[in-house]
Parts: structure tokens; C-alpha cells; sequence
């Protein structure tokens, strides 16, 4: 066996090799190395109903435990503001401007996610370059002769000859030169620690965050709309029932000034009933602007022009009842169906994670740069194998003193999950105290409207008596007068009552979460488009 034919240069590349190798054993094993803690989702106490601590219902027969209409609005039996309903999810704008932020924090999540591969680059080059005459050139070789002549330099500093050995070259023989270069380079970072793993992770929550915010978008433009639509109905109803009144304030102070010249009426009456007419007549402008605010207010929510809707919406419609029963589904279902809780949720696993990185901070890093390239000062000469260069080596790095802004960091990333946990906190306390003021909301307001209703009923049968006195002259105008205002008080409160019924079940459904699941799955991952 020969002994000769591992020269020193093999050996020590042997050496070099058997090096690496261990570092990328090392590495490689301490690759699953993630610092920090892990996130678990966290999961609140909650009862076992909705109706469990709290009063009676006056009316326990409107709710049941059933599971919430994903689709509520259809539960009014509106064709009108089911057709509003779908064209606000596709053409929102606040819901477009979210679906744009999410897509920001997909490919923030995609530029966190490269940092766990080798990166590969290509870099091509030509340089004409002018040594200096009084720079490193001159001292090649420590001492030498400086007669060479200066064809044999300036062949030298082209690469198409020289000699070697010691001596330096002189600086009248440096020439310019020409080098051509191009190949490929990498680096690959092994995350010893886990922090590009931590930061993908907080990245892809910062994702589902924003996922989950562009469903709250939704599901508050869904409940907007059918608030909208609903009080324009209801101003319809009044400007309908105040039409009526001053139809019939007319007509009482046209038989008033009847009265007067027969003799059985006297001017106060007939100013009294002239200004109950204008009174009446003075509540219908405002009606009117009210009614083109809220269409122009659907038509923006609609993302359309001012007066879009107005050949649609103009003509009256009655305001869209309520179901019978609403199914209000159960306390433990809120926590993953509303989108505030689940976006509370998703921040807090983004502060958890960055975490880790902040701790990583603290430890060496170790990373494995390497390239290949062809070189040469003559483009000719550029493919040919001696003009291979290559380059190939680890790297670590490890901080020794920053001034304190590590610990910094990790005490800002700790008072920051904090944060964030107390928020969870919040929001989910908050998410059960609106569903309790819904639901009350909710069944008072049908108490107001049965109270209103005999209010209604009384004020009609008592203006027909004072009407009917009045004509005989049993009465005076002022009973006439008092029971008008009576019942157009109380007809237009029954009408806004019936509407703030539909709108408190609007409240209700918008408190329980429910309005986004069938347009922006649960079950869809951050990284899709």
C-alpha cells in the first residue's frame, strides 16, 4: 500500500471535510430546537346556556339552544334584503380593503417561510479594474528584482504569462486588467434555536388574525345592512302614518272653518286646528331626508353611487318580522364563531411565538455559505476548468454585548403577550355580556310593542269619540286636539318599536357571530388566495 498518494493538501482537505461534516451532524440534530413556549388555544369557562344566569324570559318561547342561522337575514322572509344581503358580501369595500390586508399578511407569512430554506443566487460580472501603482501589487513576493521589463508585467497583470517566484512588481509595469466572472451562491441559516421557525409560526398567526378580522368586517357590513334596511322600512311606515294624520288634520280644520261661519266654532279653534295640520305637516321633510340617507347609506355599503338604489328602495315596504323562534346556539359555540374572539385568539398565539424568537436572540447562530464561479482575465479563457473558484464554510455568530437591547426585547415580547391575554380576556367577557344585553333587548321591546298596541287601539277609538262629539258640538275642539296628537304619537311609536324588535334580533345575531361561515370557511388555511 502506498502511503504517498494522500498528499498534505489532500489530508488537509480531508480535515476540512471531516469538520463540516460534524457541524452539519450538529446542527442537524439540534435543528428541532425551538425556544420559547408553546401556544395553546385557551379555553374559558362558560355555562351551559345562554339563559342559565340570568332572569326568566318574559317570552322563553322566541329562543332556542338550536343552532344559529348562518344565513339570519333570510329568517325575516325579506326577498328585498336578502338580495341587499348578497351583493353588500360581494361588493363591500371595507370587506375588499380586509381581504387585501390579509393577503399583505399571507406573504409576510411567505417571506418568514424562505428564511427555513437555502437561498440560491446567480451573479454574472465584468470588471476592468486599474491596480494601484503604490498598493499590495508592488509588494508580491517581499523582495524581488524590479527590472522586469514591462511587457513581461503588463503580460502578468493579463494573465497570459509571468514568472514566478519572489520580487515584488514595479509600479510602472502594473497595467489595468479585465476580469470576467460568473457562477452561483447559497446560504442556508440550520435555526439551532428555532427562530425562523418561531417567526414563520407568529407570521402565519398574524395571518389568521387578519382572516379572522376581515370576517368581523363582514359580519358588521351584514348587520349594517340589515339595520339600514330596516329603519328605512320603519320611516317609510311613519312618513306613510304621518301622511295619513295630516290628511285628516286637514280635512278637521277644514270642518272647523266650517264650523266658525255656521257660528258653532270660534277662531282659537279653527288656529288650533290650522297649526295641529302644520304641525303634522312640518315632521314630513325630515322623514324624507331621513328615508334618501339610509338608501344612500345601502348604496355605499353596496359600494355604489349616491342615489343607486333609490328606483329600487323608494317605493314603501313593510318592515321585515321577526321568526317566531330564534335559535341562539350555546355559550361554548360563541367562543369559535365569533370573529373578534377568534382574532383575540390568533394574536395571542403571535405574541407567544414571538417570544421565541426575542429568546433565540441570546444564542449563536449557525449558518453554511458556499459558492461556485468561473473566473478569469481573459473571456476566452472563462470556461475552461482551471478557471474554477469555489468557496465553502460555515459561519457562527454570537452576540457578546448589546447594551441591554436583548433583554429589552424579550421583556417587551413578555409584556406584550400579557397584553394580548388580558385582551382575550376581555373580548371574550365582553362577547358574553352583548349576547346578555341583546337577548334582553330583544324580549323587552315585544313587551313594549304588545303595550303600544293597546296604546294604539285606545288612542284610534278616542280620537273617533272626539271627532264624532266634536261634529254633534258636544265637545270642544281642544279634546279633538288632544286626542289627535295621542294617536299620532302612539301609531308611529307602535311602528318604531316593530322596527327596533327586528333591529335588536339584527343586534342579536350580530352579538352571536354568525353571518361569515358560509363566505369565509373556517376550515380555509391562511395561505390561500
Amino acid at each position: 500500500m502506498r502511503f504517498d498518494r494522500f498528499r498534505p493538501d489532500r489530508r488537509h482537505r480531508l480535515r476540512q471535510a471531516t469538520a463540516l461534516g460534524a457541524s452539519l451532524t450538529l446542527a442537524l440534530g439540534l435543528g428541532g430546537c425551538e425556544l420559547g413556549p408553546n401556544f395553546h388555544n385557551p379555553h374559558p369557562r362558560t355555562a351551559a346556556s345562554f339563559l342559565a344566569n340570568r332572569p326568566a324570559l318574559t317570552a322563553p318561547d322566541t329562543v332556542s339552544q338550536g343552532k344559529v342561522d348562518l344565513a339570519w337575514w333570510n329568517s325575516f322572509g325579506d326577498p328585498s334584503l336578502t338580495s341587499l344581503e348578497h351583493d353588500a358580501i360581494a361588493q363591500n369595500l371595507d370587506v375588499r380593503i380586509a381581504t387585501q390586508r390579509l393577503a399583505e399578511a399571507q406573504a409576510q407569512a411567505e417571506i418568514e417561510g424562505a428564511a427555513l430554506y437555502p437561498n440560491l443566487d446567480f451573479a454574472g460580472s465584468f470588471t476592468r479594474e486599474g491596480p494601484s501603482k503604490k498598493g499590495v501589487f508592488t509588494a508580491l513576493g517581499g523582495s524581488g528584482s524590479n527590472t522586469s521589463t514591462s511587457t513581461n508585467a503588463g503580460q502578468t497583470a493579463n494573465g497570459a504569462g509571468g514568472t514566478s517566484g519572489g520580487g515584488g512588481i514595479p509600479g510602472s509595469a502594473i497595467r489595468p486588467f479585465n476580469l470576467f466572472q460568473y457562477g452561483f451562491s447559497s446560504v442556508f441559516d440550520f435555526d439551532l434555536w428555532g427562530k425562523n421557525r418561531r417567526a414563520l409560526e407568529a407570521a402565519l398567526a398574524a395571518a389568521q388574525a387578519s382572516g379572522d378580522a376581515r370576517r368581523a368586517v363582514l359580519l358588521n357590513t351584514e348587520a349594517e345592512v340589515a339595520q339600514d334596511y330596516i329603519d328605512l322600512r320603519a320611516e317609510q311606515t311613519v312618513l306613510a302614518i304621518t301622511r295619513d294624520n295630516l290628511a285628516s288634520a286637514n280635512h278637521i280644520a277644514g270642518l272647523t272653518a266650517e264650523r266658525e261661519q255656521a257660528g258653532l266654532a270660534n277662531a282659537l279653534d279653527v288656529a288650533d286646528a290650522r297649526a295641529q295640520a302644520a304641525s303634522v305637516k312640518s315632521q314630513i321633510p325630515a322623514l324624507r331626508t331621513r328615508i334618501d340617507y339610509l338608501i344612500n347609506q345601502l348604496s355605499l355599503l353596496l359600494g355604489r353611487g349616491p342615489e343607486a338604489l333609490r328606483a329600487e328602495l323608494i317605493a314603501p315596504g313593510a318592515v321585515p318580522p321577526v321568526p317566531p323562534v330564534v335559535p341562539i346556539g350555546l355559550p361554548s359555540q360563541l367562543l369559535q364563531r365569533r370573529p373578534d374572539i377568534r382574532e383575540a385568539s390568533a394574536k395571542l398565539h403571535e405574541a407567544t411565538a414571538e417570544i421565541g424568537v426575542a429568546k433565540a436572540d441570546f444564542f449563536p447562530d449557525l449558518s453554511l455559505s458556499g459558492s461556485v464561479s468561473l473566473q478569469a482575465l481573459q473571456f476566452s479563457n472563462l470556461n475552461q476548468l482551471a478557471a474554477v473558484t469555489y468557496a465553502i464554510g460555515p459561519q457562527i455568530t454570537m452576540p457578546i454585548f448589546e447594551g441591554g437591547k436583548l433583554n429589552g426585547q424579550l421583556h417587551l415580547r413578555k409584556a406584550e403577550q400579557k397584553q394580548a391575554a388580558i385582551t382575550y380576556a376581555k373580548t371574550v367577557l365582553t362577547a358574553f355580556h352583548q349576547v346578555d344585553n341583546a337577548l334582553t333587548a330583544y324580549d323587552q321591546e315585544q313587551n313594549t310593542l304588545a303595550a303600544l298596541k293597546t296604546d294604539v287601539a285606545e288612542s284610534k277609538r278616542a280620537l273617533g269619540l272626539a271627532q264624532q262629539r266634536y261634529r254633534e258640538g258636544l265637545a270642544d275642539y281642544l279634546q279633538v286636539l288632544t286626542a289627535q296628537q295621542s294617536e299620532l304619537r302612539a301609531t308611529q311609536s307602535e311602528a318604531q318599536s316593530l322596527a327596533k324588535i327586528s333591529t335588536d334580533l339584527v343586534t342579536l345575531y350580530q352579538a352571536l357571530g354568525g353571518g361569515w361561515e358560509q363566505t369565509y370557511p373556517a376550515k380555509t388555511t391562511v395561505a390561500a388566495r
